[in-house]
């Protein structure tokens, strides 16, 4: 029994990324499809795709280099099941300068730090992908 997910999602695509792999699997969840949506949007993954199983489905990420260089340099959870960290839209870091993208669970779904502030809505700070 995972804890955190996401962060074993994260984990998952950091170590598939040192190595240099084509893709990575992942157990399926609505929550995990949302946060994939999300770094295929801002250009951080190729494509994803789910799996069924007799199970809970895999869900497939294809990982994106740009001359030879991983498009994600680096992924880091915020909200822990310890310690959870909630910003108003007002107070969401912007990430290496802007670079980055911070993703919040909020009232009206998954979404990246510039989508929070667009729409004025705060959430749970799930991470920074840089």
């Amino acid at each position: 029994m995972l804890t955190d997910p996401i962060a074993d999602m994260l984990t998952r695509i950091r170590n598939a990324a040192m190595v240099r792999a084509e893709k990575v699997d992942v157990p399926a969840s609505r929550m995990k499809l949302d946060i994939a949506k999300i770094l295929k949007e801002e250009g951080f993954i190729r494509a994803y795709k789910i799996i069924k199983d007799k199970k809970q489905g895999v869900l497939r990420i294809s990982l994106k280099y740009v001359d030879g260089q991983n498009a994600i340099s680096g992924l880091r959870k915020v909200s822990k099941p310890g310690r959870r960290v909630y910003v108003g839209y007002r107070d969401i870091p912007p990430v290496m300068g802007g670079v980055g993208i911070a993703i919040l669970t909020t009232p009206k779904g998954i979404k990246s730090d510039r989508a929070c502030r667009k729409e004025k809505v705060g959430g749970e700070l799930l991470c920074y992908v840089w």
